[in-house]
């Protein structure tokens, strides 16, 4: 029986979500637009303080070195973060936080709602899925400043939002009988946790190589940390992710095992659940073997990610098998 009460405040407290994290995409993005200047006048003035030394043979080198820093920078050369910019990443996270928070309360809520685990359907787990990867990005961010990351993490959260709430969402409802098992909280909240470190380590993949690309002089680019920084940050979240997909695959066929009599059974899902798998094991092998670039390896990890978007937003929708729950 369904909490209609529970279920609307779900439904409150991700509407109240999804507008907090835009004011903090806002925030981000006003963050990169007050940093970046300031690293463009560091430059700038780098640039001309070597042509000072240049012209002057060396000889202004003595004299400059008791110089006041340029604006934007430090006298030790590393940029000063403007103090509009500071602001702007202090409410941006505040409100990632406080975004985050709405989300586990949603899910929580709807979970409440039909005395079930919030992971039985397409909606719930785009909800899920975003929470995840806010809860990856908020935590890794009290470890280092991820401030930068900020609104290419908070953009692609509020799209999957949207997409749940327009294309995929579902009244909150009763689960099919094969789903009543303690292997969809394990098997299902793995899963999500490791797609929240996948797409984290997605976006920075795409902005390591579109620095590789197009250099790290053009538009938002010029705010993102060195390219080697972005790729080990790229391959650390891959680390950790693969054995908890791992994990996933492993108890899929477990819970297939009890509910279907089979481990395996060609199913559309659990075929695409692998074929990811396979993905992901030859990005990890192609990013130790010597031979491969990094650029070409971390190729493979964006295509990886590509399979798990085809296999939550494809396969989910439009392939009948026995996971055909999608709610939809």
């Amino acid at each position: 029986m369904t909490n209609e009460t529970l279920a609307s405040y779900a439904n409150l407290s991700l509407y109240s979500a999804m507008a907090v994290l835009t004011l903090s995409m806002l925030g981000y993005a006003g963050y990169l637009a007050w940093l970046i200047p300031a690293r463009d006048a560091r430059a700038e003035s780098a640039d001309a303080r070597e042509r000072e030394l240049v012209a002057a043979g060396g000889g202004a080198a003595k004299a400059g070195a008791g110089r006041e820093a340029p604006a934007g920078s430090s006298a030790a050369g590393e940029v000063v973060v403007p103090l509009r910019a500071r602001k702007a990443a202090g409410v941006a996270h505040t409100l990632a936080l406080l975004g985050t928070v709405l989300l586990f309360a949603s899910a929580a809520l709807r979970g409440a709602s039909v005395q079930r685990w919030p992971l039985g359907n397409m909606f719930e787990f785009g909800v899920a899925a975003a929470l995840f990867t806010m809860v990856v990005f908020v935590v890794h961010g009290m470890r280092r400043d991820l401030t930068w990351l900020g609104l290419f993490v908070v953009t692609p959260v509020l799209i999957l939002l949207g997409l749940a709430n327009t294309v995929w969402y579902t009244e909150a409802a009763e689960l099919m009988p094969s789903l009543k098992s303690i292997w969809l909280v394990i098997h299902v909240t793995v899963a999500t946790i490791s797609v929240g470190l996948f797409a984290v380590g997605f976006v920075i993949a795409l902005l390591y190589l579109a620095q590789d690309r197009f250099g790290s002089d053009r538009g938002v680019l010029r705010g993102l940390p060195e390219g080697r920084t972005l790729e080990r940050l790229t391959y650390g979240l891959h680390i950790i992710a693969f054995p908890l997909w791992t994990f996933t695959l492993i108890a899929g066929a477990i819970w297939a095992r009890q509910a279907w009599g089979s481990y395996w059974n060609w199913d559309p899902k659990e075929v695409w659940t692998f074929i990811i798998w396979v993905v992901y094991a030859a990005y990890l092998h192609a990013r130790v073997t010597r031979g491969w670039r990094r650029q070409s390896a971390t190729w493979v990890a964006v295509a990886g990610f590509v399979c798990i978007i085809v296999n939550y937003a494809v396969v989910n929708v439009y392939f009948v098998g026995q996971h055909s729950y999608s709610g939809l």
